[in-house]
């Protein structure tokens, strides 16, 4: 399932720390999309209502920053860094497949996102309000 970024509204995640694991081992993550697949090394992170997702290393090595006391690359907790991302609100239940090939599962209500292109994730209609905040245009 894709959508064209165009018909997407321009969004930031708020800056508010997050707990991270680095993962000791390959595994599988239950998240409240589906199950995400991690490799060694990976962030697992713990959001704002104790949902949990992993990230690959080298994406949250460019996308997050440790809060101190916390030292790069170790567990602990990191905000992230100011981004965009399109985002939709989706009326009706949906799929989308990660670019690991994990296929995650959208609720209506949940938001569809695009993190660059060919790039999705969802996330729950109330953690999106809690945690994205929309950008707008200068026009």
């Amino acid at each position: 399932m894709a959508t064209a970024s165009q018909d997407m509204d321009r969004y930031a995640k708020r800056r508010d720390p997050v707990d991270v694991e680095i993962a000791a081992r390959d595994g599988v993550m239950t998240t409240l999309e589906g199950p995400v697949s991690y490799r060694a090394g990976d962030a697992l992170i713990t959001g704002v209502r104790g949902e949990r997702w992993p990230v690959d290393r080298q994406r949250f090595e460019r996308t997050y920053e440790p809060v101190a006391p916390t030292l790069a690359g170790q567990s602990g907790r990191y905000a992230r860094l100011p981004n965009e991302v399109r985002a939709r609100q989706m009326a009706n239940a949906f799929s989308v497949v990660t670019g690991s090939g994990d296929t995650l599962h959208g609720q209506p209500g949940d938001w569809l996102l695009e993190y660059g292109p060919g790039d999705w994730g969802i996330v729950a209609s109330d953690i999106f309000a809690q945690t994205y905040v929309r950008i707008q245009d200068s026009n």
